[in-house]
Parts: C-alpha cells; structure tokens; sequence
C-alpha cells in the first residue's frame, strides 16, 4: 500500500512540474485591472501599441528583445481577443454536435 501511494505522488509530482515550468510569463508592461471588461480608452492604447510595435525597425534590436516583442504581442492579441466576447466553438465540437442532433432526431 505505501508504495502505491509513494509511486501516485512521485508521477504526480513528474506531471505536474513541467507544467509549472513551462508556464508562459507575460510581460509587464500592461497591467489591466479587470481583464474581462476593458473599456474603449484601453482597447485604442492596445491598438496603438500594437501598431508601434509593427512600426518599429526590429533589424537593430537583441534577440532577447525581440522575443520580448513577441510575447507582448501575443499578450495584447490575447487581451484584446478576450475583451470580444464572443463565443468560439471548435471544428471537432461542431461535429459531435451535428452527430448527436442526428442520432437523436
């Protein structure tokens, strides 16, 4: 019994700490307070930083900054992604929910 609990906790632990590890870190340079609601002001600053952000001449700047880039690109995309509130249904679960109606109609 005590090795079954010890081989549970051990596989637990391999799981669950590269999960941690790979945990993206977003940037810090925009904090919004309430994520699901952002107003019009803050939407038009995202906009203009991403715009500044493509205008930008990246040739001159360090791997490490572009990366820094990136992620604050992906950052702002997701924000602004989130402030839509639409509803997004995946391909595969359009399918299932195509089959069901058929099966049950």
């Amino acid at each position: 019994m005590k090795k079954i609990t010890i081989i549970l906790f051990a596989a637990l632990a391999m799981i669950t700490s590269p999960l941690q590890a790979s945990a993206v870190k977003q940037p810090k340079a925009i904090t919004l307070a309430d994520p699901g609601h952002n107003s019009q002001k803050e939407i038009n600053a995202l906009e203009t930083r991403l715009l500044a952000i493509q205008a930008l001449d990246k040739s001159d700047l360090s791997r490490s900054e572009k990366k820094q880039l990136r992620n604050e690109v992906t950052f702002i995309q997701k924000k602004m992604a989130a402030s839509s509130g639409g509803v997004y249904i995946s391909a595969g679960a359009i399918i299932i929910i195509v089959i069901l109606l058929i099966i049950l109609l």
